[in-house]
């Protein structure tokens, strides 16, 4: 029974499972339309997404919770029915992004703020009335290989996540707390070494603000980066990524927290399940490591339907093997083998 905050936090990264963000902001998947040659419409939207919740086997069998827009938590699917129907009935549960958006960080040239905290109890309480039982905010970290971040972007956004993050808890809302290191940040040029000290000083931020707010850790999930090499400059291996990643969380995330659901940070669709299934063949972790993929997940799907009926059972057919391998990689278990022979 899922009745209250740490049941949820544990539910949404058990036995394989993962988070399907699904959270893209107009602007977001506007451009991601363009790339396939589909108009940005509410109707488009809506048969994009009605697609991903109603394929049937992905969402019941890999798939714990999905994280909605705004536009989609209040949106009918064509038959007239709610869209979240679908993600309720295959034993997922409903999320939603509840920042605004990443603004230009006042006094601090190329670095950024995510703003959403005005009004955000009574929104909260909106969102838990038509059946969100968790939320996310998105901390954007500039990294180069030097000086950014800076001190001030890391703790502006720290407090920002951890307001958040109370904020959902009051409300009986699980919260992803998801401070991202940008691996495409210009120049991108950052090796695997830098991303490490800056995803550690990140988390060390996030974390003193959050035990400061009073958050509940074992009420809460967490949404890093992997440590990995700028995307100009991809040199390390998949052992490193995935060693240097275990190395970093066990240094700084304490125990108590429920699970770990990485987001993928401009990788691959292979990498990010590569990367996941490696660490978890690691023995002896505190935490449950799963995924919070959007990209990762959605790209192959979205690719094959390019906005026609007639090809949403083989887009169908994408998003359920993606789905399927990153559950296959939260457990250990995936290969390439299973990659290549679906």
């Amino acid at each position: 029974m899922l009745d209250n905050i740490e049941t949820i936090a544990n539910y949404l990264v058990s036995d394989g499972k993962g988070i399907l963000a699904a959270d893209e902001s107009n602007a977001t998947i506007t451009k991601r339309f363009v790339a396939i040659g589909v108009d940005s419409t509410y109707e488009s939207r809506r048969d994009y997404r009605e697609m991903l919740f109603r394929t049937s086997n992905a969402m019941k069998n890999y798939i714990s919770g999905v994280i909605l827009y705004d536009e989609t938590i209040r949106q009918k699917a064509a038959d007239g029915r709610m869209l979240t129907d679908y993600i309720t009935e295959a034993g997922a549960l409903i999320g939603i992004k509840v920042d605004i958006g990443a603004k230009s960080l006042a006094n601090f040239a190329n670095e950024t703020i995510t703003e959403g905290l005005d009004n955000l109890r009574e929104r909260l309480k909106e969102y838990h009335a038509i059946g969100a039982r968790f939320a996310k905010w998105r901390a954007v970290i500039a990294i180069n290989d030097k000086d950014l971040p800076s001190y001030s972007a890391l703790r502006q956004n720290a407090q920002a996540l951890a307001r958040y993050a109370a904020l959902c808890q009051e409300n009986g809302i699980v919260p992803i707390v998801e401070p991202e290191i940008l691996m495409d940040s210009p120049p991108a040029t950052h090796n695997i070494a830098r991303c490490y000290d800056v995803t550690t000083a990140t988390l060390h931020a996030v974390f003193e603000e959050l035990f400061v707010a009073r958050v509940k850790f074992e009420a809460m999930v967490l949404k890093p980066n992997m440590v990995i090499d700028g995307m100009n400059n991809r040199i390390a291996s998949a052992q490193q990524v995935a060693a240097n990643t275990i190395s970093c969380l066990k240094n700084v995330v304490p125990a108590s927290v429920a699970g770990i659901a990485f987001l993928s940070g401009g990788q691959s669709e292979i990498e990010a399940t590569e990367h996941l299934d490696i660490m978890n063949r690691q023995v002896d972790l505190p935490w449950k490591l799963s995924f919070s993929y959007g990209r990762a997940l959605q790209a192959p799907a979205l690719k094959a339907w390019a906005g026609r009926k007639e090809n949403v059972a083989l887009a169908q057919q994408a998003f359920e093997k993606r789905a399927r391998m990153n559950f296959l990689a939260a457990q250990g278990k995936w290969s390439l083998h299973e990659e290549t022979s679906q």
